[in-house]
């Protein structure tokens, strides 16, 4: 638990924070607002971080949604690291990221196209994987099969 004060008030940027919260293409900015809404407890911030908690895809702003909630003296459970594929249909996009490239595509070719893409799965994973991010992409992308 923090030691650190905190405000009952809503915070003067809410909105923003609340938007940040729900960016779905950048998991560090939503880990960002759930640390400043943790420091507010008021029912909106609490209801921006149960949603956090229940649904966002990276385990990282999920653990610290709990967290934020535990100090406020919230009952929440832990959140479980999901496993499988985090967003509906990763493979088939992927996949089909793959048949658009060349034959003879490098995984370089591959990783920057799905960040231009699909950078909502590119953040996803990239937050959720963290150091493994890179192998895990191309483990999956050396996997993914070609007609």
């Amino acid at each position: 638990m923090d030691n650190q004060e905190v405000v009952t008030d809503v915070p003067s940027n809410y909105e923003e924070l609340k938007s940040s919260a729900n960016r779905s293409a950048n998991w560090r900015e939503r880990l960002n607002a759930v640390e400043e809404l943790g420091n507010w407890k008021n029912q909106k911030s609490i209801d921006i971080l149960l949603h956090r908690l229940n649904t966002d895809a990276v385990h990282q702003v999920r653990e610290a949604a709990y967290h934020k909630l535990r100090a406020f003296g919230e009952d929440v459970q832990m959140p479980e690291r999901r496993k499988g594929e985090l967003m509906k249909d990763v493979s088939k996009v992927l996949l089909r990221i793959k048949k658009s490239l060349p034959r003879d595509h490098k995984y370089e070719d591959f990783k920057d196209k799905l960040k231009k893409m699909r950078i909502d799965i590119y953040d996803t994973y990239e937050g959720d994987k963290g150091d493994e991010f890179d192998s895990w992409l191309q483990q999956t992308w050396s996997s993914l099969l070609r007609r």
